[in-house]
């Protein structure tokens, strides 16, 4: 403890120093900007919009720290390498000769260039010096008075003051007084093609400039774009955005505005010669889409066609599709009015299908309308290979497998059955080495595991009943049908996975997604279940621990002659047939325990009979998506996710009309196995804020519970929620945090109420390295289900003291199509000591060091 007070001084007296030479690079007479204020009528603002209308902003600072590391990277950089590097080699008489001898003059000459790249390295990558500009700012404080004008603020008045300061530094204060702001008074319109107006008219309530708003740039440019999309989408294929004026009288009008909305009839530029039409709606003649178009068939001859609902298919070989495939991802339909929707609903809905690329839609006259308001429609599809294969391969590390590799393959069939479908076979393996595997033949690779997927996509839902009133095709549905295997050798209890799933999916809009699973199908089967001691070794030595203790009631066979597994004297329970003993015994009450190890040693037969349990999952859930993220490089939006999930509900209504056998604990079995009954809910919130120069404020609320009832007294494994690694809970691994205040007694530590809450703050380095500040907070407890420990219970709202802490930094590195992600998490707090005791574990001792790709959240 004496030591740190020294360290904290050392760090300070570090930061000083570097701080003090932040002006290293700025020439006399130059002074670096270090900061920007903005004041409205005498008060700072803190609207960082505000702060982006700056043509200069001081070097970016660490948060926290406040120090501008990607300036003094820059100031690392020598200005002239070239020279420095010549001046060094011919400092000392001989040194370059001496180099040559002992490297080569190629290898010299690579030197001096390497020390050159190196200098261009760290200008490039850090920021050069801000230097306070008065003509930069001068035309700051213009663009501060053009940004109050397009909000309202006309006869908005702005300055500025350069306020210089010791050191060759400078901050610059801007001075706003906005005065009265102008309000939307009358607001009229003068359309002059009637038939543009009557569309107008019909939509005007939904118009974006109103009476009594304050006037506002960005409304009226809302509002030009929602006039060309109402326009468009009604017909009006020759209408555009140059064609909308508004024009704002504020004459004497007490700070109001009268608005004209000014819509002029359509211009024609011919030759010499230009005059206006009024705009008229035009209507689609025909649609005609050629299915196999392609650059060097263009010219060839149709061969076949077929012709439904008003669609023409064409084809320069057979006709390969169904007609209604194709034309249900069409919404141009004959007859209707052009639409920019319909073309942009098309466009979406053939790369959805994943059989073509990407498609060419032309519009052009119909040569047979003397009015000149049809328009024939030419849709060019050109299909994607009918065959793709695609193999991958992994290499990794779990606390399973000390080493594992991966590999898979996939074959993928484009219009399997003529309806646009998609059917995928896959297959994957992978093998590994474990020092707990039980493998007598004492082989490097000792545990694998193989599975086979096989899926069938259609784009519509496939159901007994239409269901296009509440699932239009608009809404781009799918059905997928899927069924997987799996298999597992000295790999825990050596699991036997089958799964089937009929799911559907559709999108009401861009930023809803739904997803119901109707039948999710999941059966586990144990194979080893002998093995279940040698897996979870904390549950091992904790009954051998009750065994030994009680060494004199226990049966002498169920322990080792020779003690090889543990340093203690007394010989240890054999696996499995020792502690299969002693948990028979211990259930025939044949023992005198205390009241503390009965109670322990329940909670270990009720853990392992749950694990060793085959699982039948027979369930449905629905999943809820909304996500404003616009593209992957918008960082400020909200995404919110639900789940609701039941299970076995329908296997309990059948189970007494097909009089299935119930098993010891009263609950049916389905081939032997105890189907499982329960109900569970998910959900999920994720929101960014974006303050520029990408710092994000990233945050996450995640909750679940998931209850017993019925058939089952208990969640499957499979179902149920953990705590801890690289995208939870980050101080704890995966598996190792709870339940509650348990202590993370077992290994694969599991329950079914989950709590996360996380907070992030991300920020840039230098270049394409990114890093991260962050604090997570969550656990999992059990309730309502026949656990009996009370401190994995969650009981009452109290219980949520139970919370673990963690929090820590990380760095990011950014490769553009991924992240590569290492964090550090700390332990805050701790809920499995006794007393409340903050940064107990606040150490790189107990710290976990996580690597992943892409963020958590």
């Amino acid at each position: 403890m004496k030591s740190f007070p020294a360290k904290i001084s050392l760090i300070l007296l570090v930061l000083l120093i570097i701080s003090c030479n932040a002006t290293k690079k700025v020439k006399e007479g130059q002074h670096l900007l270090v900061k920007n204020n903005i004041l409205e009528n005498g008060e700072r603002i803190k609207n960082r919009t505000i702060y982006n209308q700056l043509y200069q902003e001081p070097n970016v600072k660490l948060p926290l720290l406040g120090i501008p590391l990607k300036l003094h990277i820059y100031n690392i950089a020598n200005p002239n390498p070239d020279t420095t590097f010549y001046n060094w080699l011919h400092k000392k008489p001989k040194r370059e000769e001496r180099l040559i001898k002992f490297l080569s003059k190629k290898q010299v000459e690579k030197l001096g260039q390497s020390y050159v790249e190196f200098n261009e390295f760290l200008e490039e990558t850090g920021e050069a010096p801000v230097i306070v500009s008065k003509q930069k700012t001068e035309r700051s404080s213009n663009r501060l008075k053009a940004w109050y004008w397009n909000h309202g603020w006309f006869n908005a008045e702005t300055d500025f003051k350069i306020e210089k300061e010791k050191n060759k530094r400078a901050k610059v204060d801007y001075f706003i007084k906005p005065h009265q702001a102008y309000i939307l008074d009358s607001i009229s319109e003068r359309i002059a093609s009637p038939q543009a107006d009557s569309v107008y008219q019909m939509y005007k309530k939904e118009a974006l400039i109103k009476n009594g708003q304050q006037f506002e740039t960005e409304n009226f440019d809302a509002e030009r774009q929602r006039i060309v999309a109402l326009f468009r989408n009604n017909g009006f294929y020759h209408f555009e955005q140059e064609y909308i004026t508004f024009e704002a009288d504020t004459i004497n009008t007490n700070h109001k505005a009268n608005i004209d909305l000014v819509i002029a009839d359509r211009n024609i530029q011919k030759e010499d010669t230009a005059y206006t039409v009024p705009y008229r709606k035009h209507f689609i003649s025909d649609v005609n889409i050629f299915t196999d178009y392609t650059y060097s068939n263009q010219d060839k001859p149709i061969t076949d066609s077929a012709s439904y609902e008003g669609y023409t298919l064409y084809s320069f070989e057979d006709l390969e599709y169904k007609p209604k495939a194709i034309a249900d991802a069409v919404f141009i339909k004959k007859g209707e009015v052009y639409s920019d929707r319909a073309r942009s609903l098309t466009y979406r809905r053939m790369n959805e299908l994943g059989i073509f690329k990407y498609p060419d839609i032309q519009y052009m006259p119909d040569p047979r309308d003397s009015t000149g308001t049809k328009l024939i429609t030419n849709i060019f599809l050109t299909p994607k290979p009918k065959f793709g294969v695609d193999f991958n391969s992994d290499v990794s590390r779990s606390n399973i497998q000390d080493f594992g590799i991966g590999f898979g393959g996939s074959l993928l069939i484009r219009n399997v059955f003529g309806g646009a479908e998609t059917f995928e076979i896959g297959g994957r393996g992978s093998i590994g080495s474990s020092k707990d595997a039980s493998d007598s033949e004492d082989r490097f690779f000792n545990i694998s595991e193989i599975g086979a997927d096989v899926s069938l996509s259609f784009p519509k839902i496939a159901f007994p009943i239409n269901t296009d009133r509440i699932i239009p095709k608009s809404m781009s549905p799918f059905t997928t049908f899927s069924v997987g295997v799996s298999s597992q050798e000295n790999i825990g209890l050596d699991k036997q996975n089958v799964t089937g799933k009929l799911n559907y999916r559709w999108y009401p809009n861009n930023e809803l997604t739904h997803k119901l699973d109707l039948l999710d199908l999941q059966y586990v089967r144990n194979l080893n279940t002998g093995n279940y001691f040698n897996v979870y070794r904390n549950s091992y030595n904790r009954l051998n621990d009750i065994a030994q203790t009680n060494s004199d009631q226990v049966d002498a066979s169920y322990f080792e002659e020779d003690n090889n597994i543990s340093d203690d004297n007394a010989p240890d329970l054999i696996v499995p047939e020792g502690t299969r003993g002693f948990i028979n015994d211990f259930n025939n009450n044949t023992y005198n325990l205390t009241r503390q190890e009965n109670q322990i040693t329940r909670n270990i037969i009720e853990r392992r009979d749950r694990l060793t349990q085959d699982n039948l999952i027979l369930a449905s859930n629905f999943n809820y998506i909304k996500n404003t993220r616009e593209n992957i490089y918008d960082e400020e939006f909200t995404q919110f996710r639900f789940k609701i999930e039941a299970a076995g509900n329908t296997l309990s209504l059948v189970a007494p009309l097909l009089n299935l056998d119930k098993n010891n604990n009263d609950n049916y079995e389905v081939f032997g196995v105890e189907f499982s009954q329960y109900g569970k809910l998910e959900t999920d919130f994720i929101k960014h804020w974006d303050f520029g120069q990408k710092n994000i404020l990233a945050i996450r609320a995640l909750g679940g519970i998931a209850i017993p009832y019925g058939n089952s007294n208990s969640i499957p494994f499979a179902r149920s929620f953990f705590a801890g690694g690289a995208n939870d809970n980050r101080g704890w691994q995966a598996y190792d945090l709870g339940p509650g205040s348990s202590g993370s007694l077992n290994e694969f530590n599991e329950a079914n109420m989950k709590v996360t809450l996380n907070a992030e703050y991300r920020f840039n380095l230098f270049g394409s390295l990114n890093s991260a500040i962050f604090i997570d907070a969550g656990n999992i407890w059990n309730v309502l289900d026949n656990v009996e420990d009370e401190r994995s219970k969650f009981s009452s709202f109290k219980d949520f003291k139970e919370l673990a802490v963690s929090s820590g930094l990380g760095l990011r590195y950014d490769l553009s199509f991924f992240v590569i992600r290492f964090d550090v998490g700390f332990k805050t707090y701790n809920p499995a000591y006794n007393k409340q005791e903050w940064f107990k574990q606040y150490n790189f001792a107990n710290a976990v060091y996580n690597v992943g790709i892409n963020y958590p959240f």
